[in-house]
């Protein structure tokens, strides 16, 4: 099977945003023997896009778009499609059920054209989308697949790796399973973690490995073919097995895991509150926390404690403490950690400083940054010597904390979820 992958949005074309949307599909698509020739980017224009369809036709038996499925006049993906494929649009039921619960939980009132996301290519396969409101759709039609996908990449992520890909799959294998296990790692770089299992990399067949950067993090995908499910996860679990027992003690976790959901889910597991103040994180950490849903069963509050001033009179850090060490020094980071905690009222308080850079803060250069973590009445600390660009130095300072609290979780006895 050959793919082209049409990306619609005028955006695109003017370098607003990137087109990872194509690249995420490219990658997912060579897991499952599907050759990738070509990548179209194409405006707002339906003429544009009916041009675009039929030289993709001429050269591809799987034609996968990208956006164009919302609410708006300029979303003409489906609309444009349909009238060259000679097939109707008809309402999706489940789809506008979920749209119009949407709008009803918000207190407003539909629009038509918000009707208009529930739209569907007759006779094709819907596409569920949990993370927004238009669903996606599988067509097959004169011998080829027509697969629409929303644009933000939130929602065409989980929605093609979830729901088409498996669907792909299955029409590939012609009976047969491909099943892919993604392992996450983090604290080792992808050229250590690499030449570490460079020689079950070496000797891949079935299961394939496929190694990833993301983040500062390091992906692992395991993708076998097999004749059913359950030999297909057998042979996944044997590679997985002889990749953790080298490389185990940083796998953090699987598929769509991220170091956010396995610490709130060992605080709520655990039933342990947290708080925190953040200097040059400014409420990132926070915010990160926040993605999980049923975090508030451990996240009590925080502050953002951005100065000196800040950091004496809203957390009651000792002027002398400050004076002598610094705002970026472990003693700082830890009298933060303590203070929120007791503040709040919380099992545990996290304390950030540093210098997000790109100039020297305090005394210490850019890159600087100390991590202080007080469970109970034990406080550690860490220092980080980061060489990436201020708001890069920042995630990476949050993904480091997130790490460093799961590690002291555990060596506390504590057991991940």
């Amino acid at each position: 099977m050959n793919a082209e992958i049409i990306a619609v949005g005028s955006e695109l074309l003017l370098g607003q945003i990137a087109n990872t949307n194509a690249q995420f599909i490219s990658s997912q698509l060579s897991e499952i023997g599907v050759n990738v020739y070509y990548h179209s980017v194409i405006g707002d224009n339906g003429g544009r896009l009916k041009k675009a369809i039929e030289i993709a036709e001429s050269r591809a038996d799987l034609i996968i778009f990208s956006g164009g499925l919302g609410p708006t006049k300029d979303d003409l993906t489906k609309e444009t499609l349909a009238e060259h494929l000679n097939v109707p649009l008809v309402f999706d039921e489940n789809a506008l059920e979920v749209i119009e619960q949407f709008y009803k939980n918000q207190g407003r009132t539909i629009t038509e054209n918000s009707r208009k996301q529930a739209l569907i290519l007759q006779g094709s396969e819907v596409l569920p989308n949990h993370h927004g409101l238009a669903p996606g759709m599988m067509l097959q039609k004169g011998g080829r697949t027509y697969i629409l996908l929303p644009g933000p990449p939130k929602e065409l992520e989980p929605m093609f790796q979830f729901e088409a890909k498996p669907k792909l799959a299955s029409l590939i294998s012609k009976g047969g399973v491909i099943l892919s296990h993604v392992l996450r790692f983090y604290g080792i770089g992808e050229a250590e973690l690499e030449t570490r299992i460079q020689h079950i990399l070496d000797a891949q067949i079935n299961p394939t490995i496929a190694p990833l950067a993301s983040d500062g993090e390091v992906l692992l995908r395991i993708t076998a073919k097999a004749d059913s499910k359950e030999h297909a996860w057998n042979l996944i679990n044997e590679k997985k097995k002889e990749i953790l027992d080298i490389v185990g003690k940083y796998n953090y976790g699987v598929d769509d895991d991220t170091l956010a959901s396995k610490a709130v889910n060992m605080l709520l597991h655990h039933k342990l509150t947290i708080s925190a103040a953040e200097s040059l994180t400014a409420g990132l950490f926070q915010s990160e926390l926040a993605e999980i849903p049923g975090v508030s069963g451990a996240l009590v509050g925080g502050m953002v404690t951005y100065t000196k001033e800040a950091k004496m009179k809203q957390l009651g850090i000792p002027k002398e403490l400050l004076d002598r060490y610094g705002v970026v020094s472990s003693e700082c980071a830890a009298g933060m950690a303590k203070k929120v905690r007791e503040k709040f009222g919380t099992d545990i308080g996290v304390g950030l400083t540093g210098a997000a850079g790109p100039e020297p803060h305090d005394g210490e250069p850019a890159g600087t940054v100390w991590i202080g973590i007080a469970i109970g009445d034990d406080v550690a600390t860490k220092k980080l010597q980061l060489s990436g660009l201020r708001n890069t130095n920042r995630i990476r300072t949050v993904k480091y904390t997130l790490s460093y609290l799961i590690r002291l979780l555990e060596e506390k006895g504590y057991s991940k979820v």
